[in-house]
């Protein structure tokens, strides 16, 4: 009688400890040193334009009889993930681009006039791996379940006054969910499908800060609009960074010359010809922004300002 109490009063301290269901979600990442925003950081500097062209789903993931290229879930999740973690970041300008993913058409905006607002990158991704797979654990007291969702990013950037990639990689991420259950008690969780999310986004952030550092270890350039006696006014204004006060350097073009080795134009570097400085900046949006300059050094040849370009370094 006693060994049975005994028995007894153990059962019910397991059941009272151990019942029920616990759920934790992990996700892990395969690189170390990567940075999580909280808000728009506060940048004070020049910022870049970028597109984003496309983000397609290069898996088998979710592609059924029905299956519509142009209106890929995986493909628009990825899209926005990118988007968010770039403009977290504080330092560049997005440009809407996703149904014009030829790198031919940003580079005509070069050569339009001023008519339009070409991106200074453009941003080409990939889903290349992504799938999701359910274990668990049946014991003599307890079950766990364990769901893990894996997905591979592959991003492309593009300078668009050469059409060169200038940065490649892949990213991996892994998002994974645990449950479990005592004696029965409680219960096992189904699918969770921010999973999904997690591990894109996780896959995503390994790419963000080399993106990051490309972009802005490369000049921030600008372009005179006009020359004349109502002033000299270049592209670009307060919402990529120009402040009334900067003062910004201004090139002559190098002549190009290609490269034998890739069949590629190369754009040699230019001289340095005078600086400007900011009077005011005017605009409403990124589409139509501008900046009164005057010049405190040097000088340039008014009929020909499309052989300059203004850079910040």
């Amino acid at each position: 009688m006693k060994i049975s109490k005994l028995l007894l009063t153990v059962l019910a301290a397991s059941i009272l400890a151990g019942c029920g269901s616990t759920a934790v979600t992990n996700v892990s990442k395969v690189e170390s040193g990567l940075n999580q925003e909280a808000g728009v950081q506060d940048y004070q500097g020049l910022k870049r334009t970028v597109a984003i062209a496309r983000f397609s789903n290069e898996t088998e993931y979710a592609k059924g009889a029905f299956y519509d290229k142009e209106n890929d879930p995986l493909g628009k999740q990825a899209v926005d993930v990118l988007s968010a973690k770039l403009t977290a970041r504080g330092k560049f300008v997005l440009l809407e681009r996703v149904d014009s993913d030829k790198i031919q058409a940003e580079v005509q905006n070069y050569s339009a006039g001023v008519q339009k607002v070409p991106a200074d990158y453009l941003i080409i991704g990939s889903i290349t791996e992504f799938g999701r797979k359910t274990t668990g654990e049946v014991g003599f007291m307890t079950r766990s379940k364990k769901q893990t969702v894996e997905a591979a990013v592959n991003i492309r950037l593009v300078d668009v006054r050469t059409g060169q990639i200038v940065y490649s990689e892949e990213g991996k991420g892994e998002a994974e969910t645990e449950s479990s259950t005592t004696l029965g008690m409680g219960g096992v969780q189904g699918y969770d499908a921010t999973l999904s999310d997690k591990a894109i986004s996780a896959a995503i952030e390994k790419l963000v800060d080399n993106i990051e550092k490309t972009c802005m270890d490369r000049p921030w350039k600008s372009y005179f609009l006009s020359y004349d006696a109502d002033g000299i006014i270049i592209a670009g204004g307060e919402k990529q960074g120009v402040k009334t006060g900067s003062v910004l350097s201004v090139y002559e073009k190098g002549k190009s010359v290609k490269n034998p080795q890739t069949g590629i134009m190369i754009e040699l570097p230019g001289k340095l010809v005078g600086k400007v400085s900011v009077l005011m900046t005017g605009g409403s949006t990124v589409m139509d922004e501008y900046s009164i300059v005057e010049f405190v050094e040097g000088s340039v040849d008014s009929s020909k300002l499309s052989n300059y370009v203004i850079q910040d370094k």
